[in-house]
């Protein structure tokens, strides 16, 4: 781990300059940390405000990037404005990093910063993400992937030089919790987001609300499926979600896994992966 670490900072180091798209989530703040460790201020961090996140991650990144005394801004990539995002295709991940990452690499070139960086760890080239094929073709480097830092091994190295973000619950855009093929619309994503901040504000810590129209179908961790079916907590969801606009509310017993969305389909269109 440690060696990986090493490797991190030297490679780092030859960029000589870099914008990292900075979520404010456990792997793009570690890769923010140690790259302003090696390269000073020749780092900016970018984090993009959009319809798809959710509002506090913004305040959480400005809060960070604050801490950590790195330059930061804030652009507003419009992923919602592009009609191929809002179909919702299967590929939808490649569509909407194209967009931010075009938008990453003219405000890189703006501020004559030589590389553009984003947070995929190495896990994460194990995983469905057509995202990562915009990433390819606009030459974005993904570093903790690079030197084959996992999740747990930046979860780890953050906690051991202090980073507040080490053991936050791993987070994904809204869009993630609406079906491939139903229209991604700003009023359904305000509704998830407003239903997950709920569903959190009663004690959950990982939590997941699938938006099926009209029904609504929660994800939790299986150790806190007992938290939903106390009688007490059971009727606030009913009655919380329902002034949401769900008709139907339901627990998914195989509680919370990641791209659980992903296997409504039965096979995967490899060229895009």
């Amino acid at each position: 781990m440690n060696r990986k670490l090493k490797r991190l900072e030297e490679n780092l180091k030859k960029m000589g300059s870099v914008l990292i798209a900075f979520s404010g989530g456990v792997d793009s703040t570690f890769l923010l940390k140690v790259s302003s460790d090696v390269l000073g201020d020749k780092v900016m961090a970018v984090t993009s405000s959009s319809p798809i996140h959710f509002s506090y991650e913004l305040k959480e990144a400005r809060k960070i990037a604050r801490r950590l005394e790195v330059r930061h801004i804030i652009s507003n990539s419009r992923e919602c404005e592009n009609e191929d995002l809002i179909r919702n295709t299967v590929n939808r991940c490649y569509f909407c990093k194209k967009k931010l990452f075009k938008e990453l690499k003219r405000i890189a070139k703006k501020n004559g910063l030589r590389f553009v960086l984003d947070g995929s760890n190495y896990d994460d080239l194990r995983s469905f993400r057509p995202g990562k094929r915009a990433l390819k073709e606009l030459g974005i480097r993904s570093p903790l992937a690079k030197v084959e830092l996992r999740k747990e091994e930046i979860r780890k190295l953050s906690k051991k030089i202090g980073l507040p973000t080490w053991n936050r619950p791993s987070q994904t855009c809204l869009a993630t919790r609406i079906p491939y093929g139903e229209r991604m619309t700003r009023k359904r994503l305000e509704r998830i987001e407003k239903g997950e901040e709920f569903l959190k504000g009663l004690g959950l810590k990982e939590v997941r609300l699938r938006d099926h129209k009209d029904m609504a179908r929660i994800e939790v961790n299986p150790k806190e499926i007992k938290i939903l079916v106390k009688e007490d907590v059971r009727k606030k969801v009913i009655d919380g979600l329902k002034r949401l606009g769900y008709t139907y509310i339901s627990l998914d017993l195989e509680g919370y896994r990641s791209g659980s969305m992903d296997k409504s389909f039965k096979t995967v269109n490899k060229s895009i992966s």
